[in-house]
């Protein structure tokens, strides 16, 4: 099997980030994105090729996954850059990973499964934080209560947050947020719900439900048919989420948007400020008998937890080990996927 692989958008914070700890293991990708100095500066540090190119530019596009069998799709917001990205994998039958966490981007590659499945390729978004660890977590949760009707999962990471994840939270603001319910994903109000979780460790947070992607991806792992996702938020932010339920179309406006981009800082958190930080989850399954369990879980910060899965997966795919079609990091790997990519590799 080709052993090459695309990492598009590598200069961007978490890009390079992956392409750095990569090239520390002895992988050989090929970076690629569009700012042609960035991309050349980052292929000469670390002495890899490199492809200049937009999404838009379908020739140069295909030509670099026509020599790679996977992408690593860094490039976001996900909403944005996947479709034309995962219609070239299809085209080309290049496997297609990405690090998104928006429910929209997991739905769609779930709706084109078949088609990956023609193409012999695998499809599997959200290889990174969003949403290996939380995956992995509901898979346990499912396999020790196969009954399971009902499944929450929580979240908190202490550490900053890159430009990229800033950028998408923004363009999303006033959107609402959604659970499952009854298999069906449904829209209700930001800051739909609050509660008390106790993350261990002494850490006990009021958490507060997001649109987050395992309101997507959790359902295929588990057949679980009611999700619901929570995060803990400082006290402004969570007010903020409150307000925007009433002027979610003002912030949502072009002139708005562009003002609140463009107070978003450049970069993300420092190597030392990730080595500091770690994020604890939190579950609970239940079912209609009135049975409950919890798991608990501690990764390290979120951006240092996308690389490690993220190269983790990548090197199964690598090596052969994927299945065909859309797939969930645990329905492809199961459970302890995240026990893996956290040993620590030469």
């Amino acid at each position: 099997m080709n052993k090459t692989f695309l990492i598009y958008g590598a200069n961007g914070y978490t890009g390079e980030l992956i392409t750095r700890m990569a090239a520390e293991r002895g992988m050989r990708p090929v970076v690629a994105g569009r700012n042609e100095a960035a991309i050349k500066e980052l292929a000469e540090k670390h002495g890899l090729e490199h492809r200049v190119f937009s999404l838009e530019e379908t020739e140069k596009l295909d030509a670099a996954l026509n020599e790679a069998a996977m992408v690593l799709h860094c490039a976001g917001p996900f909403s944005l850059t996947s479709r034309q990205m995962g219609e070239a994998c299809l085209r080309i039958g290049t496997h297609y990973t990405d690090i998104t966490g928006e429910i929209a981007v997991f739905e769609a590659c779930a709706a084109a499964d078949q088609k990956a499945k023609d193409a012999g390729i695998m499809v599997m978004p959200g290889v990174g934080f969003d949403v290996v660890p939380s995956d992995c977590l509901a898979r346990r949760l499912k396999d020790r209560l196969p009954s399971a009707t009902n499944l929450t999962l929580a979240f908190y990471g202490k550490g900053r947050i890159s430009h990229g994840t800033q950028a998408t939270m923004t363009m999303n603001i006033g959107k609402g947020g959604a659970v499952r319910r009854d298999g069906k994903i449904k829209p209700v109000p930001a800051a739909w719900r609050t509660r008390e979780i106790d993350f261990g460790e002494g850490v006990v947070k009021l958490g507060v439900t997001i649109p987050w992607g395992d309101v997507s991806t959790a359902f295929y792992s588990t057949g679980i048919p009611n999700i619901e996702v929570y995060t803990v938020a400082p006290p402004s932010a969570l007010k903020l989420m409150k307000l925007s339920r009433f002027i979610g179309p003002l912030l949502a406006t072009g002139p708005v948007q562009r003002y609140l981009q463009g107070k978003i800082p450049p970069g993300g958190p420092s190597d030392e400020e990730r080595a500091r930080g770690k994020t604890l989850l939190w579950g609970e399954a239940s079912d209609d008998a009135g049975n409950r369990i919890e798991e608990r879980l501690t990764v390290p910060e979120g951006y240092t937890t996308t690389a490690l899965t993220a190269l983790e997966i990548t090197r199964r795919i690598l090596a052969g080990d994927l299945k065909p079609g859309f797939q969930t990091p645990s329905m492809a790997y199961g459970p302890d996927l995240i026990d893996a990519a956290l040993e620590p590799r030469a």
